[in-house]
């Protein structure tokens, strides 16, 4: 069977496929809430329809990188702040494939940031997780993009001088069609919103809170949690730009005073998604690039057959 007849492949799923046949023991710290985003990604993807063939798993570096390590699916291992071009190219060359990156705030909103504005911006058909515990991990806890001011690590003995950066809110400007925030702490939830993400046709980015009891002694801010679709304090309109943008604001403003808002923020159904709107120009073909790697009667197209000559 290979990555293209398995595709589409109506069958029942069950979650154990997820987990490989020889399992690695974790290295996640005990308690730690990246076993918290394994799980609800093996309950999501059965649920979604998806078979492990149908999937990649593309990570990065740190903590959160170990994921498809753990999650028998097709995977890609990439460097610091990488996951996202990587996805994005095997999404473009295969589009039938369900593709999910994963990095942590360190890799995803810092270093690789830069690829998070400009993924969300062009909507690339894919779901984006990025396992946010407020610090670097991996490397033994320095200040991450998303500690909160006064915090006090390895680079920062003094506390964090900085204001943290406001994903959701960022992810929003930036043009994602689906943002959620979700908790390890929650599992029922983040299932729930892992298997929308996967469902929705556009860039959608969950902020999922991950508690890092080595390095980040703060991580017991994680709970408890409400969910603002739950709640009768909090009522907006998931489909307004605007009411989604201020309940982003004031979910930000109160997680480091101890008030945990996670739900879903954002969604946005109508706006077509990069691949959509390329083949729609007629700049994408119909028979995806990875499948003429197999089809020995497939036309090659070059760049400077479809470019006129500048002069």
């Amino acid at each position: 069977m290979s990555a293209f007849n398995a595709i589409g492949d109506e069958r029942e799923i069950d979650r154990d496929e997820y987990t490989p046949g020889i399992e690695p023991q974790p290295t996640w710290c005990p308690g730690c809430g990246d076993f918290g985003v394994l799980k609800a990604l093996k309950q999501a993807l059965p649920e979604a329809g998806k078979t492990p063939e149908e999937v990649l798993t593309v990570t990065g570096i740190g903590c959160s990188g170990k994921l498809n390590s753990y999650l028998d699916t097709y995977g890609f291992h990439t460097i610091h702040g990488r996951a996202l071009p990587v996805a994005r190219a095997a999404k473009l060359a295969n589009p039938e494939l369900e593709v999910i990156a994963a990095g942590g705030d360190g890799d995803g909103y810092g270093i690789g940031g830069n690829h998070f504005i400009h993924s969300a911006r062009e909507n690339h058909d894919m779901t984006y997780i990025v396992f946010n515990n407020e610090i670097f991990g991996l490397t033994k806890g320095q200040t991450s993009p998303t500690s909160p001011k006064g915090h006090k690590s390895k680079t920062q003995p003094s506390g964090s001088a900085k204001t943290p950066l406001r994903p959701l809110s960022m992810s929003l400007n930036a043009g994602a069609s689906y943002v959620a925030r979700t908790a390890a702490v929650n599992p029922n939830q983040a299932k729930e919103i892992i298997k929308e993400a996967i469902e929705h046709d556009g860039f959608a980015h969950i902020d999922f809170l991950t508690q890092c009891p080595t390095w980040n002694k703060d991580a017991r801010q994680y709970v408890p949690y409400i969910d603002v679709q739950e709640s009768e304090d909090y009522e907006f309109d998931t489909t307004d730009r605007a009411e989604a943008a201020e309940m982003m604001r004031e979910t930000e403003n109160v997680l480091n005073e101890g008030t945990v808002l996670t739900g879903r923020y954002y969604v946005d159904e109508d706006r077509p998604s990069y691949s959509q709107e390329k083949k729609a120009v007629g700049e994408m073909p119909d028979q995806p690039l990875a499948e003429r790697y197999f089809d020995d009667d497939a036309e090659w197209e070059r760049s400077y057959d479809l470019l006129e000559r500048h002069t």
